[in-house]
């Protein structure tokens, strides 16, 4: 509460010489040195990371993880987490800004795409099912924020959900010839009735409408998955484009925000947390939700840092992801 194919060649000018000549040397000078900033400016601009050259703490640390053993890797994250947990514990006074900043990130994420459809004019490796899957929690979760409660993540919603409405449009309309539906081909009915069944089954216990208790069940279950078929798309595609991975990672952390939002809340012992959420089930289906939407994202988080750290230009996905 997604490969890309068609990567155009390296530009450049060419051979020295342009139209196949050799460069002329001015007298009593040298030959000037061909220029290759094309190939650069193209090579750079389709890479994650930096040049070999730059001293990126980032990057460092990047290698040096790499290097560890699995098992390493596996501590190392889960002590990270904790420690990360720690740290916002101590540092945010107010919990419920993570909330606010989860949301800013998301609607940053939904920026870096629209960034993409203008600049790029192409839709390749973006799931539209996702996007419909993303429009549907949103607009559940803004209606209910109208029954229930109006507060700054009304209007965060509303305007991620507006960002997310002209991204289906474009993948719908301008941008229709460049979409890859053959590779984003998983039913967003079956990842949204599973939801709607488990919030008829676990849902707030407030003095609101059952239906109101059941839809805003229904909206933290569908988020939890929505990104499901851009994890599959992107898995059958191999190799993410930059701007996806952007994306996708900005969903991530985001998940992992708003999880620790939620988990520094019980560790405060948050007495209105607990009134609102109510008894039963769904205090822990709201966390389990939130655990499983951030360990979804997890394993593509993981492999976007290697490709910083390898300086490649797109994310590899292995078979097994999702």
């Amino acid at each position: 509460m997604y490969q890309q194919g068609g990567y155009p060649q390296p530009g450049g000018f060419g051979p020295p010489g342009g139209f196949g000549g050799q460069p002329s040397v001015p007298f009593g000078g040298h030959a000037p040195a061909p220029y290759h900033g094309g190939q650069a400016q193209d090579r750079g601009e389709d890479r994650l990371g930096k040049s070999k050259g730059a001293k990126d703490p980032v990057l460092a640390l990047s290698r040096w993880l790499k290097a560890r053993s699995q098992k390493e890797r596996l501590y190392l994250g889960v002590l990270g987490g904790i420690l990360s947990l720690l740290l916002l514990w101590f540092v945010v006074e107010d919990h419920d800004t993570l909330f606010i900043l989860s949301e800013s990130v998301h609607f940053l994420g939904i920026g870096l795409l629209a960034y993409k459809l203008i600049k790029k004019r192409g839709a390749g490796g973006l799931s539209l099912r996702t996007q419909e899957l993303t429009a549907a929690f949103l607009l559940v979760r803004l209606f209910c924020s109208f029954m229930m409660e109006y507060d700054i993540h009304t209007l965060l919603d509303f305007l991620t959900l507006v960002a997310t409405g002209w991204v289906i449009f474009s993948l719908r309309g301008p941008l229709k010839e460049s979409y890859q539906s053959d590779l984003d081909v998983t039913n967003p009915l079956l990842v949204a009735a599973p939801c709607l069944a488990m919030a008829l089954i676990a849902h707030p216990s407030t003095r609101h409408y059952f239906v109101f208790r059941v839809l805003w069940a229904f909206c933290v279950y569908l988020e939890a998955v929505s990104v499901l078929p851009q994890l599959r798309m992107m898995q059958k595609a191999k190799v993410v484009e930059k701007f996806t991975a952007h994306y996708v990672f900005a969903l991530g952390l985001s998940r992992f925000i708003s999880c620790a939002h939620w988990i520094l809340q019980i560790m405060d012992g948050d007495k209105y947390l607990w009134q609102a959420l109510g008894s039963g089930l769904w205090p822990v289906m709201v966390l389990v939700s939130e655990i499983v939407q951030t360990f979804i994202l997890a394993d593509f988080c993981f492999f976007y840092i290697k490709s910083y750290s390898d300086g490649t230009g797109v994310v590899h996905l292995p078979a097994g992801i999702v």
